[in-house]
């Protein structure tokens, strides 16, 4: 469902065959599984970040990413990643 091109962008593929490029902006563990924030690649014009939380889970074998829907996980996950974000060093340019 995942591919890499490198260290902060994945493509994604909808059931319906779409396809969309992410950014990954940190990613962090919460209870055994691994969460990644994510927002649209390209979109720095934009002042307000819209930030995802997908989840990676196995099904048959293959890692996929689903979104996150229980409100209680997504709160606390969002706090890890935002924790994660905010400690991440910036890149110098």
């Amino acid at each position: 469902m995942s591919e890499l091109f490198g260290d902060d962008f994945i493509t994604i593929t909808d059931e319906d065959g779409v396809e969309y490029e992410l950014e990954v902006l940190c990613s962090a563990e919460y209870q055994g599984s691994t969460y990644l924030g994510v927002c649209p690649a390209g979109d720095e014009e934009n002042e307000e970040l819209e930030v995802s939380v997908l989840k990676i889970v196995e099904e048959d074998g293959e890692e996929i990413l689903e979104a996150v829907t229980d409100e209680e996980e997504l709160a606390a996950v969002y706090e890890l990643l935002l924790n994660e974000y905010e400690e991440e060093p910036e890149e110098e340019e």
